[in-house]
């Protein structure tokens, strides 16, 4: 869906989209489910990987947005790639778009523990079914749909892996960014009319940069240390896809080259929480990550948090 199909659709001059988002083209789902996007994801990741559906003992969804309240994405994900039940652990982790951080952090944890072999994590998001179009078209036109997914094995030695992650919260913006509908805040038979009123996301784009640009460098700066890098370390960093131009302000802030990030936002919008390993894949079939390299995940979530990791390929 291009942004000039979006200006005549809704009554706006050419190319009025474009400009207030930076956005030119996003995907949209028609006719697939959020699970159908979630299983398309992970049969090429482990199709990628080279294992069969069966290897896979642990399932962790990392979604902004869930296909339902209840129960999690995960086990209905587990079953539609033919698990077997009682074969793998399932179950959700929700950090809005950082959950597939999340989930990563989560899994490798576990695997770490010994309490599993193979873990496969996915952020699946079809943000397009809940937007703003009457109250926020600009906020509106920033989003996409899209799905990605990782499987996750020990790292034998010499195979790089995790030097650090880093997450924290900023929740005096709790409320710039929202979706207020769908758990126990509002009832739908006592307060149908609020419960409508905040089905749809919201957004305060002012509060969540004002947030930012106080914090993101230290937030930069101690994930750095954690890691044991300096900044010129870094040969890559793939962000959160909030927006062409937070990724331009985001450049500008931290003093990363614009070359070093993977900047997908224009042609892809903002995935959600799909956006960090949807651009990571990109990366990864561009060949911009050799072995060896020094990956940096940076992203922002609502909450407001705050997250990163610091991966060696």
């Amino acid at each position: 869906m291009t942004s000039r199909a979006l200006d005549a659709r809704l009554g706006y001059g050419d190319g009025h989209f474009e400009a207030a988002t930076g956005v030119i083209e996003r995907y949209v789902c028609d006719a697939e489910s959020q699970v159908d996007l979630a299983c398309a994801a992970a049969r090429l990741a482990l199709a990628d990987a080279e294992l069969e559906a069966g290897s896979v003992d642990l399932v962790i969804g990392g979604c902004g947005v869930p296909y339902q309240p209840l129960p999690s994405t995960a086990p209905l994900v587990m079953q539609r790639l033919g698990l077997a039940d009682g074969s793998a652990a399932a179950f959700d982790v929700n950090s809005t778009c950082l959950g597939f951080l999340t989930a990563f952090e989560t899994a490798s944890r576990l695997i770490e523990a010994g309490q599993c072999r193979t873990a496969l994590v996915f952020s699946s998001e079809i943000a397009s079914r809940a937007l703003p179009w009457q109250d926020q078209p600009e906020i509106a036109a920033l989003f996409g749909d899209g799905a990605a997914a990782a499987v996750l094995q020990q790292a034998a030695p010499g195979e790089g892996g995790v030097a650090a992650n880093l997450m924290r919260t900023y929740p005096s913006a709790y409320a710039a960014c929202s979706i207020g509908s769908g758990g126990t805040r509002f009832d739908f038979h006592r307060e149908p009319e609020e419960f409508a009123r905040h089905s749809l996301f919201h957004m305060e784009g002012k509060e969540l940069f004002r947030v930012t640009s106080r914090n993101f460098n230290g937030f930069v700066a101690e994930l750095l240390d954690r890691a044991g890098w300096r900044h010129d370390d870094v040969d890559l960093v793939v962000p959160h896809q909030a927006s062409p131009f937070a990724l331009a302000h985001m450049a500008r802030q931290t003093g990363f080259a614009r070359e070093k990030l993977v900047d997908i936002a224009a042609r892809y919008g903002n995935q959600i929480a799909a956006s960090i390993p949807f651009a990571l894949d990109v990366a990864r079939r561009e060949q911009r990550i050799v072995p060896g390299a020094k990956v940096l995940f940076l992203g922002t979530s609502a909450g407001v948090s705050f997250g990163g990791m610091a991966l060696e390929a």
